[in-house]
């Protein structure tokens, strides 16, 4: 579902920072390869995590979906020197796709990846967090919003993706669509959650940038 008219869209892009030359590769072959492409951040998106981080400077970063490694590259580019991206995804066979674009950055030796389910890896990261982002199964939004609030650090920032779901938070809710009724719980748990200030962006699918009291 496009929330804006495509014109709009390419008006937007073409209003926007420049997308840099490894994420145009990284884009491309994914679209070439890979299933699902349109899971990809993008170039719009891409700028606009790029530019939270930057305005963020993140010591320690934690993405939850992996996926080709476009949004993980964005966050980097606003990381501390010293900082360090954790990313996790269950996909087994992405992770050397991943890996090739990473070590061709000059964040590789920055970039953690993990493999296997975050509910198991997140307790066991004994870090404190600066900036996260969750764009992986909607079903466990909730479990990993609860999982990472108490390690974050005062003021850092949690971002979720597809919040909007494709407009379906709007529509009649069909009884067997759990991803649909777990985020509409978890936006309502992000608008009303004491620990967090949130704003919803009609950015993409949904951004929602939460900020950690």
């Amino acid at each position: 579902m496009h929330f804006l008219s495509e014109d709009l869209e390419i008006y937007i892009e073409n209003h926007s920072q420049n997308e840099p030359e490894l994420l145009a590769q990284l884009n491309k072959e994914t679209y070439q390869k890979i299933l699902l492409p349109r899971m990809l951040s993008g170039h719009f998106q891409g700028r606009v995590l790029s530019m939270l981080s930057k305005l963020i400077r993140p010591t320690t970063i934690l993405e939850i979906g992996t996926y080709t490694g476009y949004s993980a590259l964005c966050l980097c580019e606003g990381m501390q020197e010293n900082g360090v991206l954790h990313t996790i995804d269950i996909k087994e066979e992405l992770v050397d796709f991943q890996r090739k674009y990473f070590d061709k950055s000059p964040w590789g030796n920055q970039i953690m990846q993990h493999l296997g389910e975050a509910l198991d890896i997140i307790p066991n990261l004994d870090l404190k967090f600066d900036l996260v982002f969750i764009d992986a199964d909607k079903e466990n939004y909730i479990h990993y919003f609860n999982l990472i609030v108490p390690k974050m650090n005062k003021g850092g920032i949690i971002l979720s993706d597809n919040v909007l779901w494709s407009g379906k938070v709007v529509e009649e809710v069909h009884p067997n669509d759990i991803s649909t009724k777990v985020l509409l719980e978890y936006n309502h748990l992000l608008n009303t959650d004491a620990r967090v200030e949130s704003v919803l962006l009609p950015i993409r699918d949904g951004l929602t940038v939460s900020r950690v009291l």
